[in-house]
C-alpha cells in the first residue's frame, strides 16, 4: 500500500487533486484507515490515476471521465474518448479562426480593399440547390459539390455558390452550388440553373477561409460608402481553393455582392416634390 504522499509523488496528482477525486467516487483509495482516516493506495492504481490525469488535461468533464476509467469494455473507453477530442478539435479551429480575425481587424493600417464593379450576364450553369441551416452549410456543400464532381466531366469555369441573406440573418437561407459547363447535366439533385444578370461588387479574399468574415465587412463597408444597396444574395467564386491545393496561403475566393446604386437624401430632397426618406 501506498500513502497518499508516496502515491501523489508516482501519478504528480496533488495530494489535494487525489482527496478530491476521491471525494468525487472518481479513484477511490484501496483502503481507509477507520481511526486515522489516512488514504492509502494500490500500486495497481497507478495507471487508473495517469489516465485521469491525462484525461483532465484535455479539459474532459469529471462526470464524463468518471464514464471512461469505469467501462470495461476498451471500444467504449475508445469511442468515448475520440468523442471529446472531435470536440475539442471543433474547439481548436474556431478559437484560431477568432485569432486569425481578430489579428487582421487590430492591424493598425490594414491593406485597402480592391473592389471590382463589373456587368455579369445571365448564364446557366449545372447546380445543386435546397434550403439549409447555417451549421450545416459546410458538410451540404461538400455533398453537392461532390455530385456535381461527377456529373460535370468539362467544366468551363471556377465553382461558386449563391447564398442566400437569409443564411446570415436567421441562420437557415437557400444555397446554390454550381459548376459552369457548356451543356449542363441533370442527375440526382443536379439540374441546369439559370443564374440571373447582376451588377456585381467583388473582390478576392486571400488565403484561408477562417478571416473571409472580415473581407466581407471591408466590402460591405466600400458598398456603402459608394451609396450602394446590395440586391440579392452573396456570389462567392472559388478561384483557388481546398480543392485545388492544401496551401492556404494560396487560396482565392472572390466575394461578389449583387448591388444598385441608391439616391443619398440630399439627391432626394433635391428633386422637384422629393423628400429625404431612411
Amino acid at each position: 500500500m501506498l500513502a497518499i504522499g508516496e502515491f501523489s509523488r508516482l501519478t504528480h496528482l496533488s495530494v489535494r487533486t487525489l482527496r478530491r477525486y476521491h471525494d468525487a467516487d472518481l479513484l477511490v483509495p484501496a483502503t481507509v484507515d477507520d481511526a486515522s482516516g489516512y488514504r492509502y493506495y494500490s500500486a495497481d492504481q497507478i495507471p487508473t490515476a495517469q489516465v485521469i490525469h491525462r484525461l483532465r488535461e484535455l479539459d474532459v468533464p469529471l462526470a464524463e471521465v468518471r464514464r471512461i476509467v469505469r467501462s470495461a469494455d476498451p471500444a467504449t473507453r475508445a469511442d468515448l474518448v475520440a468523442d471529446h477530442l472531435r470536440r475539442l478539435e471543433s474547439e481548436l479551429a474556431r478559437t484560431r479562426a477568432a485569432v486569425v480575425s481578430l489579428r487582421r481587424l487590430l492591424r493598425p493600417d490594414p491593406a485597402p480593399l480592391q473592389v471590382e464593379l463589373r456587368s455579369v450576364p445571365a448564364t446557366t450553369v449545372a447546380a445543386v440547390e435546397g434550403d439549409v441551416e447555417l451549421d450545416d452549410v459546410l458538410p451540404w456543400y461538400s455533398g453537392a459539390m461532390a455530385e456535381l464532381d461527377a456529373l460535370v466531366s468539362q467544366p468551363t469555369g471556377a465553382p461558386g455558390g449563391l447564398y442566400d441573406n437569409s443564411l446570415f440573418e436567421v441562420g437557415r437561407g437557400h444555397l446554390v452550388v454550381y459548376r459552369p459547363t457548356s451543356r449542363p447535366p441533370r442527375g440526382g439533385r443536379v439540374r441546369p440553373v439559370t443564374l440571373p444578370a447582376v451588377e456585381l461588387a467583388a473582390a478576392t479574399h486571400v488565403g484561408d477561409h477562417d478571416d473571409i468574415q472580415v473581407t466581407y465587412g471591408e466590402l460591405g463597408a466600400w458598398v456603402v460608402g459608394n451609396a450602394l444597396a446590395v440586391a440579392g444574395p452573396v456570389r462567392e467564386t472559388y478561384l483557388v481553393g481546398p480543392r485545388d491545393t492544401a496551401d492556404p496561403s494560396a487560396w482565392r475566393t472572390e466575394i461578389g455582392w449583387p448591388v444598385f446604386r441608391v439616391a443619398t437624401r440630399a439627391a432626394v430632397a433635391g428633386r422637384p416634390g422629393g423628400t429625404a426618406s431612411a
